[in-house]
This record gives structure tokens, sequence and C-alpha cells, in this order.
């Protein structure tokens, strides 16, 4: 069967569902962190002052969706097994990076919603469908909510770093398939 064939993962490699998911997720992921690094200094007077807001809660929603539908892939299809050249140590670092990416993702999406809800109004996403307040009105929530989104960010950041060079180690100088298998390569 051709590689590009493979949907589903495998034992020895990941399907296309979850490439393309992973990739998607990881250019979403930085994506919304320098957009919401970047919009912090708007002021009243920038063109993107109110624009820019919209376009981070709305892909920080549909981020959390496409989250959920690949966490119940993974669940349903599995995942490849670990290289025998993985050593134990190298098998739980990778899965605790794993769990700490998928925490600080919901926990930084649950700060942003608590931002975006903090006056009582519903999150309008990309005019299709709205997300209720349903937690508002507690006393410094947009500001305190903030600064936790800030912090957890940065720390997803982190994490995505060790992550990106876990994968270039197992590339660069371990020379195994890890990262190829991420980019669909035989």
């Amino acid at each position: 069967m051709s590689q590009q064939l493979i949907w589903r993962n495998t034992e020895k490699r990941w399907g296309w569902i979850s490439i393309i998911i992973h990739w998607l997720t990881a250019t979403t992921v930085i994506s919304l962190f320098i957009l919401g690094l970047w919009m912090v200094d708007l002021t009243y007077y920038d063109d993107w002052y109110r624009t820019a807001p919209e376009i981070h809660k709305s892909t920080g929603i549909c981020l959390l969706l496409l989250t959920v539908v690949y966490l119940a892939w993974r669940t349903r299809n599995g995942k490849p097994a670990s290289l025998s050249t993985h050593s134990v140590i190298e098998i739980k670092a990778a899965r605790l990076v794993h769990v700490l990416i998928y925490v600080l993702l919901f926990l930084i999406i649950f700060s942003g919603y608590l931002i975006s809800t903090a006056d009582g109004r519903a999150i309008d996403v990309f005019s299709v469908f709205e997300i209720p307040a349903t937690i508002y009105g507690v006393d410094q929530q947009e500001d305190i909510a903030g600064v936790v989104h800030l912090v957890l960010a940065i720390s997803l950041m982190v994490v995505v770093a060790l992550h990106v060079a876990g994968a270039l180690k197992h590339h660069f100088i371990d020379k195994d398939l890890t990262l190829k298998r991420m980019l669909g390569l035989p």
C-alpha cells in the first residue's frame, strides 16, 4: 500500500490524519502565541484592536474542538510503538511532554474563556456559533485569568521547545525514524 494512502495509525507509523492534525495544531498553537503577544500591545486606535482578539478567541475555540477530535481519534486509533532504540527514560519523558502539552492547552483555553466571558458576553466563533458565558462577574476575573493565560502560554512554549528539541535530537544525533514518522516519510 502506498505511503500516501495510510490514513490510520499503524504499529510502525503515524497515519495521515494524525500527521495532519499534529502539524495543524503545532502551527495554530505557535500562531496563537505570536498573535496573543502582539495584540496585547494594540491601542484603541489600531486597526486590529478589535479584529485580532476576535481571531485569537475564535481560533482558540477551534483549536479546542480539533484537540478533542484528535484525542478521540487517538483513543480509538492508537499510536505507533516506540522505536526499539528509545530508552525507558526517553519514552517516559516523551509521554510526560505530551501529557503536559495537552493539559496546558486545555488550561490555556479555559483561562482564555474566563478572560473573554468576564463581562458576561458570549464568545462569537467566526460568526458561525457562540460559546455562552457561564462563569462571569468574578472580581478581577479578566485580569487574573489574563495573567494565568500568559504564564500558561509561556509554559506551553517551553514544553513545545523541549518537544522540538527531542525530535531534532532523534533525527540528527540518534539518526532514528522519530521525526520522519511524524513527517509521513518512509
